[in-house]
């Protein structure tokens, strides 16, 4: 890989002194798109708000760093990050009812990444925003412009947030589910123009989704996470191909095929995500995993490099294709 446009090196979160994101690291070259996989509660949103400076109230960053091409994103003031956000990074957010302000019209809030980012005003900044909305696939973009976010769908608002997050063509994007609550044409139009923005200009991209297809669509490598640690890394491409650790291989299994006998019952992983606090000792993955032995559950297995293309942490690699 290139030099690393974004590098994460032992990052670590808490929540009441409970680690939620537990020493992991990753990067991101300039261009490339990482797609950030797991379960609900694995810690990959607090992960990406981690990168942009957003952590909750209750939440710490409890070490390690955070670096956007050379620079200490954890190590700024609010002020130099605010400067950052919107322009050299943006984030699509998982819930976007919530992220859009309520008492601000949809265009003037994408308008205020220009003005305050670009230096645009007026005709030419609400050009822009209009522009923006109608890629994003919105009808009659003129009208939503002056609309409040009460009064758009649930998809309109995600499209709008999207919009907003790609007007100043970002260096770095961290989408977090952006494709949720979108039918599937209007799913394909914004992943097309995701990657037209990547092909544009060498935009880097952090997809956190839960949809494997989106994955195997979009992503050149492939992050999986399990309660708060990254457990396996591989291109997407030899991902699919071969899993190295159980998660990610039942993860796999559980998705519909195409060439399954009909009506056949999708295999499923049995139980669920420790919560925070409750993580098991050793492998965190021993109480659902079907190769766990007593060694899993004593011992934390490292991530490791495996045939020189990606890393897994499991003591049983070998045997992980007989699940």
């Amino acid at each position: 890989m290139s030099h690393p446009l974004l590098s994460v090196d032992e990052l670590r979160v808490t929540i009441g002194g409970q680690p939620v994101v537990d020493g992991i690291s990753f990067d991101i070259a300039q261009g490339e798109i990482l797609s950030l996989v797991g379960e609900s509660g694995c810690g990959k949103s607090m992960t990406a708000f981690s990168v942009m400076g957003l952590l909750p109230r209750a939440a710490r960053l409890s070490g390690g760093r955070v670096m956007l091409d050379g620079t200490e994103l954890s190590a700024l003031t609010e002020t130099e990050l605010q400067a950052l956000r919107g322009n050299e990074l943006a984030m699509i957010f998982q819930e976007p009812v919530a992220s859009l302000n309520p008492l601000m019209k949809i265009g003037r809030q994408i308008e205020e990444s220009l003005i305050v980012h670009r230096g645009l005003e007026g005709r030419e900044a609400r050009r822009a925003a209009i522009d923006m909305l109608a890629e994003v696939g919105i009808p009659e973009p003129e009208i939503r412009a002056g609309q409040y976010p009460f009064e758009l769908s649930g998809g309109m608002c995600q499209r709008a947030m999207i919009a907003m997050a790609l007007i100043c063509r970002p260096r770095l994007l961290i989408a977090d589910e952006p494709t949720t609550a979108l039918d599937v044409t209007i799913q394909a139009q914004i992943l097309d123009l995701m990657k037209k923005l990547r092909d544009e200009t060498g935009t880097a991209i952090l997809l956190i989704t839960h949809d494997m297809g989106v994955v195997a669509e979009m992503a050149d490598r492939v992050a999986v996470m399990y309660a708060g640690r990254v457990i396996e890394t591989a291109p997407v491409d030899a991902l699919f191909a071969r899993q190295e650790h159980p998660y990610t291989r039942l993860l796999l299994k559980t998705i519909p095929r195409l060439d399954g006998e009909p009506k056949e019952t999708l295999p499923v992983i049995e139980g669920l995500v420790p919560d925070i606090g409750q993580w098991p000792e050793g492998c965190r993955f021993s109480p659902r995993c079907p190769l766990a032995n007593d060694a899993c559950r004593k011992a934390v297995p490292p991530l490791a490099s495996r045939r020189d293309i990606g890393s897994t942490a499991c003591w049983h690699a070998e045997q992980v294709g007989a699940i």
